[in-house]
């Protein structure tokens, strides 16, 4: 099993908008690709000094073949949509796990 896991620093300005498009826009998106076959999307427990908010959206493949399918074919479309709907606003990172 393949984690991809992308943790969004978002600011306070929009994160009911942010919220809002990630379950309704950006997820259904992802999932419609056929690559991944759940996810999960999770509010990091913490305080931040400038009043930002974490979030962390988990998506799972059952391998890593599927993945770079998405790497390569899909992800560049959809990175540009969160940076364009949230230039400077919503900062990403990615990470990608394996199951052991």
């Amino acid at each position: 099993m393949i984690l991809y896991n992308i943790t969004i620093n978002v600011s306070p300005d929009i994160e009911e908008d942010f919220i809002s498009w990630m379950k309704e826009t950006h997820i259904p998106e992802m999932l419609a690709i056929g690559v991944f076959d759940e996810h999960k999307f999770f509010r990091l427990l913490h305080d931040s000094e400038d009043g930002s908010t974490n979030y962390c959206v988990q998506y799972f493949t059952e391998n890593i073949d599927r993945m770079m399918d998405y790497e390569k074919n899909h992800a560049p479309l959809l990175r540009n949509k969160t940076q364009e709907r949230y230039p400077s606003k919503a900062v990403m990172f990615q990470t990608l796990l394996e199951t052991i």
